[in-house]
């Protein structure tokens, strides 16, 4: 389990005034100036050692990241604060920007600085209209301290820092989407290469990091890589907020070292499974877009990203949902494929159609009606759309329902009768 010491964020849960003056009392904002007058390269490489990976999802190393940006060019750069939180489960950004807007703004900063951006765009879903506010305040109250702007603390750094609301479309959670949102149009992935590093927000270099991953840079830079690395596991560093909702006593975000077992996580801080752990039938361990995992796995399971490879699952946004024995299991997996057919951005034909295809296939076998040649017919049009889109959507979309097929493919079988192969009903 985390030390009080270790914690990144210490007013998650807003016990604290969000002010500037309350965040440097809490460590924000108090080594900006040191960390201006450090090279470019050696905050790269720090955050790099420290093995910080996106917190968005990708679970890419943020170092490596920022280090594709390339450093002769005359274009402007620019980063982009991915807030577009719109994975089903996920609600960790929301209390950063709620309650930990400096430590975000700072980190932006500094993310800026390192790759040589004079420029951030915080964008911020639609939804999110307290949590608009609450960042435009710190923002604006930054800019009169003189944190922001030109020259800041008579470093010569140069950093500008604009909140842009899109309209609660999920695809715009996709980095390229995002741009194209932001540049005015509709939000559709772009086909990469080039990546968003070499050509992104017009056509400049831009790096996109999610909320999370650049709240815990101010630490790091702070404490040092070492530290940072020596939380969690050899290959999963540091610390993650994990969202953990469904069939618990005491739904919660909650801030744990990467690696900390899944029953643990939930026992301590979410006040256990309803019914207690022997009711549990699944987890959904990183959002709806990532496959679910029966009981017994979930036994003996560790929250980390390879742990979770190695299941055929992973921790994406580690938006942990519990599902308990009252649940069908087939009803609840409908309503994720009718999420994913509704917010498909329709731009390739696998996703546009092969959504709604699972969709409907998913809710007749529901129902009890169908062939049983449907669930085989229903991996391979999975197969067909993952890894077959411009954008990781339709991964998202099939990956939850390979999960079903593998761990439960006995209830979808239960329901058509498969002792009579064939029937109909």
């Amino acid at each position: 389990m985390i030390r009080d010491e270790d914690r990144i964020f210490t007013n998650l849960f807003g016990q604290k005034p969000v002010t500037l003056e309350a965040a440097q009392a809490r460590g924000d904002w108090v080594h900006t100036r040191k960390n201006l007058q450090r090279s470019q390269e050696s905050i790269q490489r720090e955050i790099t050692q420290s093995g910080l990976r996106g917190r968005g999802g990708a679970a890419f190393s943020t170092g490596r990241k920022w280090g594709f940006v390339p450093k002769d060019t005359a274009q402007p750069k620019y980063l982009i604060v991915n807030a577009d939180e719109s994975e089903p489960g996920a609600c960790k950004d929301r209390e950063i920007l709620r309650h930990e807007p400096y430590k975000l703004l700072e980190g932006a900063l500094l993310a800026a600085y390192a790759i040589g951006a004079k420029v951030v765009y915080v964008y911020i879903r639609g939804e999110y209209a307290a949590e608009t506010k609450v960042i435009q305040r710190a923002v604006d109250e930054l800019y009169a301290q003189k944190l922001l702007g030109e020259n800041i603390l008579d470093t010569g750094v140069t950093c500008h820092i604009h909140i842009h609301q899109g309209a609660g479309a999920y695809i715009c959670g996709e980095e390229s989407a995002l741009l194209e949102s932001l540049e005015g149009r509709r939000g559709l992935p772009r086909r990469k290469p080039p990546f968003p590093a070499i050509s992104g927000l017009y056509g400049c270099p831009t790096i996109v990091n999610n909320v999370e991953t650049l709240a815990q840079v101010p630490a790091i830079l702070k404490r040092g890589a070492g530290w940072f690395a020596g939380l969690g596991t050899a290959h999963s560093a540091g610390t993650k907020i994990f969202s953990i909702s469904g069939h618990v006593n005491n739904p919660c975000n909650v801030e744990e070292v990467l690696g900390i077992p899944l029953r643990e996580l939930i026992d301590t801080y979410a006040g256990g499974v309803t019914g207690g752990w022997s009711n549990l039938l699944a987890v959904i361990p990183g959002g709806t877009s990532m496959p679910l995992l029966p009981k017994n796995i979930c036994d003996t399971l560790t929250m980390d990203y390879e742990s979770l490879q190695e299941v055929q699952s992973g921790l994406g946004t580690a938006s942990v949902i519990v599902l308990n024995r009252t649940v069908d299991i087939v009803d609840a997996l409908v309503n994720v494929a009718g999420f994913y057919a509704h917010e498909s951005c329709g731009q390739c034909s696998p996703c546009r159609e092969g959504t709604g295809w699972m969709l409907r296939v998913l809710t007749r076998l529901k129902e009890g009606r169908g062939h049983i040649r449907d669930l085989d017919n229903l991996q391979e049009v999975t197969e067909q759309i993952a890894e077959q889109t411009i954008c990781a959507f339709g991964e998202a979309a099939a990956w939850p329902i390979q999960g079903l097929l593998r761990h439960f493919k006995h209830d979808l079988e239960a329901r058509l009768g498969a002792d009579v192969p064939g029937r109909v009903r």
